[in-house]
């Protein structure tokens, strides 16, 4: 793959320095193409990397890259730099999600032509239902109505449905697009969904050690309990939980502002 990155005759430029990239993404945002530019060069060898992860899906490289560095693009203009979280952190989810909306809407999921038909049948009876009983039927109501079992209706409506990405643009005028993730909500919060502090988290639980690390994970991420994770590790119930108290304070640690950080007014 390195053979084609050069066949690709990308230009090789330096790294940026935490501090450089956040300059340069002010200057892009204010409306500076040279820092836009330069910000695009630099991270083109992110976007290589991570199109990577697509090949052998029947596309070619190249073109795989040019919609990559449509997500890179899109995540210079929409990065917000009131987080305390890298770009590349923000960048590699929006530049996978551009590659695999690409790929949901060149080749849509293939449905089997009897759960097509299914879903037909199922649309003719829910219009015959609407004019008898002149409201939306029930799933129990369609599936007698066909005479087939609830889990098969259930099936085949699921599996004509088209999938939907959060970075799909749900509206655009002269400005910027917004995308569903524009609009998503915190169900616990009454503001805007954390998005980026949900990344930022996952960014910090980087820095512990690997044992504590999937401890967390396990528990928080995959909802296991600490008895599932003692036996993962061969520890006692008691440990675990030791462990993930010993963790949890150190995540809190790490969001806390050292005292001279914190300015008085």
């Amino acid at each position: 793959m390195s053979s084609r990155l050069i066949e690709m005759n990308l230009p090789r430029f330096p790294l940026l320095k935490d501090k450089e990239m956040r300059d340069l993404i002010k200057k892009a945002q204010d409306g500076d193409s040279q820092a836009r530019e330069r910000l695009v060069n630099c991270n083109l060898k992110l976007v290589f990397n991570l199109v990577k992860r697509f090949q052998n899906r029947g596309y070619e490289l190249e073109d795989l890259f040019q919609i990559g560095c449509i997500g890179l693009m899109k995540s210079i203009d929409k990065f917000d730099l009131s987080y305390d979280v890298k770009f590349s952190t923000y960048a590699v989810p929006m530049i996978v999600g551009e590659i695999r909306r690409f790929l949901r809407d060149d080749n849509p999921v293939k449905i089997s032509r009897s759960t097509k038909e299914t879903a037909f049948k199922i649309q003719q009876a829910r219009e015959k239902l609407i004019a008898k009983i002149g409201r939306d039927p029930t799933i129990s109501e369609v599936s007698e109505e066909l005479g087939i079992p609830r889990e098969e209706v259930v099936s085949a409506l699921e599996a004509v449905q088209v999938p939907t990405s959060i970075y799909d643009t749900l509206h655009q005028d002269d400005g910027d697009p917004i995308y569903l993730l524009d609009q998503l909500k915190d169900e616990a919060s009454s503001g805007d969904a954390p998005w980026l502090e949900t990344i930022a988290v996952k960014e910090l639980l980087q820095r512990l050690p690997e044992r504590d690390r999937k401890i967390l994970i396990w528990r928080f991420f995959e909802d296991k309990t600490q008895a599932d994770i003692a036996e993962r590790l061969g520890l006692s119930q008691v440990q675990v939980s030791r462990l993930e108290r010993q963790a949890l304070k150190k995540i809190r640690e790490y969001l806390t502002p050292p005292p001279e950080s914190i300015k008085v007014p």
